[in-house]
């Protein structure tokens, strides 16, 4: 902003000198075009137009990009060692010349009026920004080994692209208009070297939580990190990267309102919605309780992809502008502009369109979050805000073909930093794409992510430094420990409830017995079944476009406890299932799933914490065989509850908790499935959907099924 501010007198100047009637640029060069001619690269033409579609010379190019980078071109017009060179471009030519950024003709001539080809644009560039080469295959199928690691570094800083998706086009002419663009992508990426000022100027601090779930009882600590953290710091920012909602009893219970009284008292700079704050739209009330947060939250909603004007609950709750000086708490916005230390940081929000599919937003729309972020940075641009934070809940590893980080920060450079959520992912450390940070500090709030960033008066960050702070080895804040013991206690008398359902016997969950056909580790038992019915239960509410969950599966290691016999409590539930663990589908194909069964009881009759139990279908194993090759058959139930063979080729869609789904306990078949974005973590509490279940059986007995049978007992 401050280095644009010394160019403006220079851009008004020219502007007089050719007063006429501009023409019209075309509107993908705009940001570009007012970049170039901010920061004093290059001016208009005569007519007043900046002839965006004429083809530029060598030299002219040259000049641009002595400019853009920041190459001095002082005392070089002696040393010229082209003989072609006269006027403006000798200085440029010579000064990029003598460190190799650009080759002549011959020894002896530059040819400074010829037209710039992409091939050569495509190496000045990367030598003038100092871009590190990028060895290996290339897309294009017109470019040349030796042309190749300059095309693909441009490409992965995000400068550039082919024509089409395999060709580049090395020979074609660079028009003024295309050269504006590529130095405006190109700005990040910079050299230090180049800078003017190249200096810190701005230091910022954003504090981020992410994936809170309602989980309360360590929310008096989160306010002393918070605390700690601003203490020591002078510039910071507080921010929330959504699914406050479901979870925990403090949800059941409080609808989202204990969760926002903390977030008032850690003063909460900005949120941005999760898909779990959209978990009640289909009850009676609808998205009032999100409504209700939102008209209490001191502090704004970013949201540039989700729509709620169809939800007339909250109307006069959004704007579809981003706010500058009038950000007001309790409402929803595009984005916001934070004036911080005299700086401004804009600032916008996005959340995954898988909403629409794992959660129930009813009339609440959301729209493609490259598309929306793209919007905000050019709006940002305009406004001449450079310095961006993007809040997300889109996961830093998702399904790519959807929505993730990585693939935001890739096709959005301009974009300084990503705090996110959504894939509960734990990143120790900033991970850097391109010049985007991207950040994320695991669940449940027990960890604040703390992120140091220094950006130079270009708005480029310099130096940054990022970790996550145990929450749980700070000391209760004493004004927040009154105000959840007042929620606790609540909590306390709630989980003695009962929950409507009675249990006819014990249900029993021996974790290590002598008795071999008694182990929740190596053998079928009722509470397995009954986990992963309500599992299956529940992710068939969620089936779209006519594909059915067939199967569902549960790890004997996660069941913890047994029930007794009598009315069944919410504390029991939740004894039983005690680590939060969340509901996901998965797809597999069948020789994956015959794998999974093998993985399971490949220590049969030993015990292990990765046995698989089953709902929806039958496996039938021999306990005799060598382990890998003891799975006899694996059968679901199709919707006439008839029993048919899982077929190796075929691909199956079928739930689990996401702790197994990841990869846990050993499953390499489900992380390889993970990696390649066939899991969907539908963020469901697994303790909730075994509740539901056994409130709808209402009475339940210890009797087993036969779904997992040993053929040879």
């Amino acid at each position: 902003m401050k280095k644009k501010a010394m160019y403006s007198g220079l851009a008004v100047t020219t502007a007089l000198a050719v007063a006429m009637t501009p023409v019209a640029a075309e509107a993908k060069y705009d940001a570009a075009i007012q970049y170039v001619k901010d920061e004093g690269i290059a001016q208009g033409l005569q007519d007043g137009s900046f002839g965006e579609q004429l083809n530029i010379k060598r030299g002219d190019a040259a000049v641009m990009v002595a400019k853009a980078a920041r190459i001095s071109t002082e005392d070089e017009v002696s040393k010229a060692p082209f003989t072609d060179l006269a006027g403006r471009s000798t200085a440029a030519v010579t000064a990029l010349a003598a460190k190799g950024i650009v080759q002549g003709k011959t020894k002896t001539t530059f040819a400074p009026n010829e037209q710039l080809k992409r091939s050569e644009f495509a190496m000045m560039l990367v030598k003038a920004y100092d871009l590190p080469l990028e060895e290996g295959h290339t897309a294009f199928t017109d470019v040349s080994p030796r042309l190749a690691p300059y095309v693909n570094a441009l490409v992965k800083a995000g400068i550039a692209s082919g024509k089409t998706a395999t060709q580049f086009a090395p020979d074609a002419a660079i028009t003024r208009g295309e050269l504006a663009l590529f130095l405006h992508r190109a700005a990040k990426h910079r050299p230090e070297g180049g800078q003017v000022g190249g200096e810190p100027t701005f230091d910022l601090t954003i504090m981020h939580f992410n994936d809170t779930h309602a989980h309360l009882d360590n929310a008096a600590k989160r306010v002393t990190a918070v605390n700690e953290i601003r203490s020591t710091r002078d510039n910071t920012l507080l921010l929330d990267a959504g699914d406050v909602f479901s979870g925990s009893l403090y949800f059941n219970e409080f609808k989202g309102q204990a969760d926002l009284q903390f977030m008032n008292m850690m003063k909460v700079d900005a949120m941005t919605f999760g898909n779990h704050e959209f978990d009640l739209g289909s009850t009676p009330e609808g998205h009032k309780a999100l409504a209700d947060f939102v008209k209490a939250a001191q502090f704004p909603i970013v949201s540039s992809n989700v729509d709620v004007s169809k939800d007339p609950l909250f109307e006069g709750l959004f704007s579809t502008k981003i706010a500058t000086d009038d950000i007001q708490d309790g409402h929803i916005y595009k984005g916001i502009v934070k004036e911080i230390d005299g700086e401004k940081v804009g600032i916008f929000g996005l959340t995954t369109e898988e909403t629409a599919d794992i959660s129930s937003p009813k009339q609440i729309e959301f729209s493609n979050y490259i598309q929306e972020a793209k919007v905000m940075v050019k709006e940002f641009e305009k406004m001449g805000i450079d310095k961006v934070i993007a809040v997300t809940h889109i996961g830093f590893d998702d399904n790519p073909a959807i929505d993730n980080d990585q693939e935001l920060a890739k096709a959005v450079p301009q974009i300084d930093v990503i705090v996110g959520g959504h894939s509960h992912t734990k990143l120790d450390e900033p991970v850097k794409i391109g010049n985007t940070l991207i950040v994320q500090a695991f669940q449940y709030g027990e960890n604040l992510g703390v992120l140091d960033v220094s950006f130079d008066d270009q708005g480029v960050v310099k130096k940054y430094k990022g970790e996550l702070i145990k929450v749980a080895d700070r000391a209760e804040d004493p004004e927040a420990a009154k105000v959840l013991a007042q929620y606790s206690s609540k909590i306390e008398e709630l989980k003695t409830t009962p929950i409507g359902a009675e249990a006819l016997e014990d249900l029993t969950n021996p974790r290590t017995s002598d008795d071999a056909n008694d182990s929740v580790r190596r053998n079928e038992t009722a509470l397995g079944n009954i986990i992963t019915d309500g599992m299956l239960t529940k992710a068939r509410t969620l089936d779209r476009n006519g594909e059915e969950t067939i199967m569902a599966l549960q790890n004997g290691g996660g069941i913890r406890t047994s029930i007794p016999k009598g009315q069944i409590t919410i504390g029991q539930v939740i004894s039983v299932l005690p680590f939060t663990n969340t509901l996901a589908t998965m797809h597999l194909t069948g020789a994956e799933l015959k794998a999974a069964f093998e993985h399971s009881l490949k220590e049969y009759p030993q015990e292990s914490g990765g046995f698989l139990h089953i709902s929806g279908g039958k496996v039938q194993f021999d306990s005799s065989k060598p382990v890998g090759q003891r799975i006899i058959s694996v059968e679901y139930y199709d919707k006439d509850n008839n029993l048919q063979p899982i077929e190796d080729s075929k691909t199956y869609k079928l739930a689990t908790n996401a702790f197994t789904a990841k990869g846990g306990d050993g499953y390499d078949m489900f992380k390889k499935a993970y990696e390649e974005g066939r899991v969907t973590d539908l963020g469901l509490s697994d303790w909730e959907n075994f509740a539901e279940q056994l409130k709808s059986l209402k009475q339940v007995n210890n009797e087993r099924e036969g779904r997992i049978v040993d053929i040879k007992k």
